[in-house]
């Protein structure tokens, strides 16, 4: 007998992004939406998330030749705090509009993390614009950092690209722990520095408009020691991240996975330097997938009944309805 299909949901910040397909095999049809769903005084909006969702769901299971889905699994940037509309209204509006039955809500970590390891034991850092890690030892999850760009994401894209502008800003003083090539880089993307505080400090987006700014950290590495230095201060904190979420006993694997990736041995050199000496019985290794795939895994368990994945209601809930 085949299995109802199901629907994988990964929200982050620049949107929507949708698979459907049937337990067992690759996803038939994927889709986006391109609009990050809003947050309010509950957080994230559920009416938001499902106006969005559900014609790209219908057109895709369409496309697909599926009926209804049966399973839903949805992994939220910021579910973890800001996920009790989702957790009080997503099952049942999924129920309504799609014909849904079991529905996982997850934080992006989580999904994240099943993404890049799967149900095996360890610890995976998302590093994009922000930072998070997530561990389990397949009993419980422990989380490090993922408190944003004021107060934590330590080794981040924001972080990095924000480190960067103020060795550029000291370089244009004449301060101490300037540099001149990032100097020269934030001007050609930014113009003058002297204007940039103007550009940046009103902006809603300050997150990103830093983490634009890391590549050029990157770039800069092999041939000025100040961005050297800046990176190997960003894979220290990425590295205390997973030392504080990984499980101690037998052999865990750690992985990365985010947008940092792309920035390569700049960053990854050291990186594996710092959690070989903070982690040595664990194994690094590169991540599997992203957190689409993550929901696509849980999605795959959960219609089958072999989800074994410790719930947690502010990082992974199950509802049957």
């Amino acid at each position: 007998m085949t299995l109802p299909g199901y629907l994988a949901v990964d929200s982050g910040g620049s949107g929507l992004r949708v698979a459907v397909g049937v337990p067992g095999q690759p996803p038939s049809a994927r889709g986006e939406s391109g609009e990050p769903v809003r947050t309010g005084e509950r957080g994230i909006d559920p009416g938001h998330l499902m106006a969005q969702l559900v014609p790209l769901a219908r057109a895709l299971t369409a496309e697909a030749g599926m009926g209804e889905p049966g399973t839903a699994v949805v992994g939220a940037a910021g579910f973890a705090s800001l996920g009790d509309g989702l957790r009080a209204e997503l099952p049942g509006a999924l129920a309504r509009e799609l014909g849904v039955r079991k529905v996982a809500l997850a934080a992006d970590a989580i999904t994240a993390y099943v993404g890049a390891l799967g149900p095996r034991p360890g610890a995976v850092v998302a590093a994009g614009t922000g930072l998070i890690a997530i561990g389990t030892d397949l009993t419980g999850w422990r989380r490090a950092d993922g408190w944003g760009h004021l107060l934590g994401d330590c080794g981040g894209g924001a972080w990095i690209g924000r480190a960067g502008l103020e060795a550029a800003l000291r370089a244009h003083d004449g301060r101490d722990g300037g540099s001149a090539d990032l100097l020269a880089c934030a001007e050609k993307q930014f113009g003058p520095v002297r204007d940039l505080p103007a550009r940046l400090y009103p902006r809603t987006d300050r997150p990103a408009m830093l983490a634009s700014f890391a590549p050029q950290v990157a770039a800069c590495a092999p041939r000025d020691p100040v961005a050297a230095r800046i990176l190997r201060a960003a894979a220290r904190s990425i590295a205390e991240s997973a030392a504080a979420v990984c499980p101690s006993a037998g052999e865990p694997e750690v992985a990365l996975t985010g947008g940092l990736v792309r920035m390569g041995d700049p960053l990854l050199v050291p990186l594996r330097e710092e959690l070989a000496e903070r982690l040595p019985h664990a194994r690094q290794v590169a991540a599997e997938g992203d957190p689409l795939h993550g929901c696509v895994r849980i999605a795959t368990e959960l219609a089958k009944g072999n989800l074994t994945l410790p719930g947690e209601p502010r990082l992974l809930c199950v509802v049957i309805t």
